[in-house]
């Protein structure tokens, strides 16, 4: 595998350089596509993504998590950035730890940014450098056929650094979420 895996659609305002890989501290060399929201009402938050923000086509995805509970998720390409609400129950899982309560208050708070390898090498890379820097890998998990994903937990952000190596069944699935128009 390798490559990217979807092809902007618009002209880049600003050049871009890309970290050389054999940097043992590098953790973000992927390629970041990704900003993700844990709430505790997914209606409510695609409502205000689409009425607010303009973002009015998700895709969903859901299903049961490997060690427990159940997690719903929302996706949608806005230019060349996806956005992702979550929403999960009876998780066992710490990475959502941070899970927003059900109660009467509507909460949505920032996850992750997600980033995606572009091969194997890199991707043994990444999971070298959390392990170089100290850092827990606190989720990780390989869908056969499909794609390789974890959680890198850095203590000193405020948000996890989810990270893809995606299969061409992985690929095809993300270059099918649907592309908000830019307006």
């Amino acid at each position: 595998m390798g490559g990217i895996f979807f092809l902007h659609t618009m002209p880049l305002l600003f050049e871009r350089t890309t970290i050389a890989l054999g940097n043992s501290h590098a953790l973000l060399p992927g390629e970041h596509f990704q900003s993700a929201y844990l709430t505790n009402d997914i209606d409510r938050a695609c409502q205000l993504f689409a009425e607010q923000l303009g973002v009015a086509s998700f895709q969903r995805l859901e299903g049961e998590i490997p060690s427990g509970g159940h997690i719903r998720v929302e996706l949608a390409w806005v230019g060349s950035v996806m956005y992702e609400l979550m929403q999960t129950t009876d998780s066992v899982e710490r990475v959502y730890a941070s899970q927003p309560q059900p109660d009467d208050q509507f909460t949505l708070v920032h996850h992750h940014l997600g980033y995606v390898a572009s091969d194997r090498q890199q991707w043994d890379q990444i999971l070298a450098s959390a392990q170089t820097n100290g850092f827990e890998i606190a989720y990780r998990n390989r869908t056969e056929g499909f794609l390789e994903v974890c959680f890198i937990y850095v203590p000193w952000l405020p948000h996890y650094l989810e990270y893809f190596l995606l299969e061409p069944a992985g690929q095809s699935f993300l270059q099918d979420v649907p592309k908000n128009p830019l307006v």
